[in-house]
């Protein structure tokens, strides 16, 4: 696992810590090594914008994002090629899935947004690994979406930049920190487009 130098409450996972959305086992091992409760809060992940506010354990439904503000309660998205997004505020945390679908439809922006309009604005954003523009070829439906972030694999076709237009959405004045790592062509990650596993690795938030 990874957590952000000298920060608290957002962890990522690694292949290594084992597919944290399906292993219960693992979800168990993985909380444990943080000191955390294994029963999460989680979302039916559709490639949206739509965030919701965890007040309890358990699915929440169809969403992206998920946020709380009650102590002890994990929020986590699973990944493996998408993008994980934590935002740390005082007294709040959340997670969101940003795929490029989601990243399109401002699924960060609307993470943000949900928890500053509840009064915690966050003052943290921590990007776990994803696919990086070396690998994540597209089309120009996909290209056409992220003008400011369009770039080229390293064999020379159309890809994107999801990771930069996410720290684009970033505040002014808000700490950064990403994991910079791509899942498809480095080691120690899940990767859909890589080897089309169903195996997830995590994003945890807690407060």
């Amino acid at each position: 696992m990874m957590t952000p130098p000298g920060w608290g409450g957002v962890a990522f996972s690694e292949s290594r810590d084992g597919d944290l959305r399906n292993d219960r086992s693992a979800r168990a091992g993985f909380s444990h090594k943080l000191c955390i409760p294994d029963d999460w809060a989680t979302v039916k992940q559709v490639h949206g914008d739509r965030v919701v506010e965890a007040t309890e354990p358990g699915n929440q439904g169809d969403a992206d994002g998920i946020w709380t503000r009650r102590d002890g309660l994990p929020v986590a998205i699973f990944t493996a090629d998408c993008f994980a997004v934590a935002a740390i505020a005082p007294g709040a945390v959340g997670v969101a899935h940003a795929g490029w679908r989601g990243a399109a439809a401002g699924v960060v922006d609307r993470l943000i947004d949900a928890m500053t309009e509840s009064g915690h604005r966050p003052e943290k954003m921590a990007i776990g690994p994803g696919i990086g523009p070396c690998c994540f070829e597209v089309g120009p439906d996909v290209s056409g979406q992220f003008p400011e972030h369009q770039a080229r694999t390293t064999w020379a076709t159309p890809s994107v930049d999801l990771r930069g237009h996410i720290l684009s959405r970033a505040a002014i004045g808000m700490e950064v920190w990403t994991n910079g790592q791509c899942t498809k062509h480095q080691e120690g990650w899940f990767s859909h487009r890589g080897t089309g596993t169903s195996e997830r690795m995590a994003a945890v938030g807690w407060m």
